[in-house]
């Protein structure tokens, strides 16, 4: 048995490299309508993967700001949950999707506009108008 060399151009091999990106939505400031329980689920999925705070209704009245980081769902909106951070509470905390009424997604996110290829572009940049002690730093938040 032989083994086969195979040969590629350049341009065939960056081809292969380089995946297609997904377009993220544009959540910020979206209230979506939570007709059922399928739309419930999915706004709440989107929230989890959310880069900003949301701003949940519970059916008692009581409104609450968090960053959610977590959450499970069961068979049933009361077997399902986000897990969240609140800026006026310490600890971690947790809420029933049974619980929520509306889902406001209220805070910046935090994540928009901040592509890989784009940071690239600008450190580039950078680099080529001599710029001096670039690297590979995070954004500064707002």
């Amino acid at each position: 048995m032989t083994a086969e060399v195979l040969k590629y151009t350049r341009e065939q091999v960056e081809a292969l490299e380089i995946a297609p990106g997904t377009e993220s939505e544009q959540l910020e400031g979206w209230i979506p309508e939570l007709a059922d329980e399928a739309e419930l689920r999915q706004a709440l999925e989107k929230a989890f993967g959310y880069r900003g705070d949301v701003t949940l209704t519970l059916k008692n009245g009581e409104r609450i700001e968090a960053f959610i980081f977590d959450r499970r769902t069961g068979a049933t909106l009361g077997d399902s949950w986000v897990h969240y951070f609140a800026p006026n509470a310490p600890e971690k905390r947790k809420v029933s999707y049974a619980e929520i009424a509306r889902l406001e997604f209220t805070g910046k996110d935090r994540a928009a506009g901040k592509h890989w290829e784009d940071w690239v572009k600008k450190f580039n940049e950078k680099k080529a108008a001599g710029e001096k002690n670039i690297g590979l730093l995070p954004d500064v938040l707002d």
